[in-house]
């Protein structure tokens, strides 16, 4: 699954793949929000860990759990 976060008064957001559940990323964003965390963590599907402070927080995009397919389509 792609996640893009946008960061307040940065030109670029952040852009990865996960191999969590969307389930498992929403309750997680929910959870540091709710909690008034100051920063929440996200682990991609290389091993690479992100650390985004919540209050900087603009958008966070979720992408599909549909695997890409891969040939021709007739």
């Amino acid at each position: 699954m792609e996640i893009r976060i946008g960061i307040a008064n940065t030109g670029r957001e952040l852009s990865f793949e996960t191999n969590e559940p969307a389930a498992a990323v929403k309750k997680s964003i929910a959870d540091a929000l709710d909690a008034q965390s100051s920063h929440v963590t996200f682990a991609d599907a290389k091993g690479n860990s992100y650390i985004v402070p919540t209050a900087s927080l603009a958008y966070i995009e979720l992408g599909t759990e549909e695997s890409r397919r891969v040939g021709f389509v007739a």
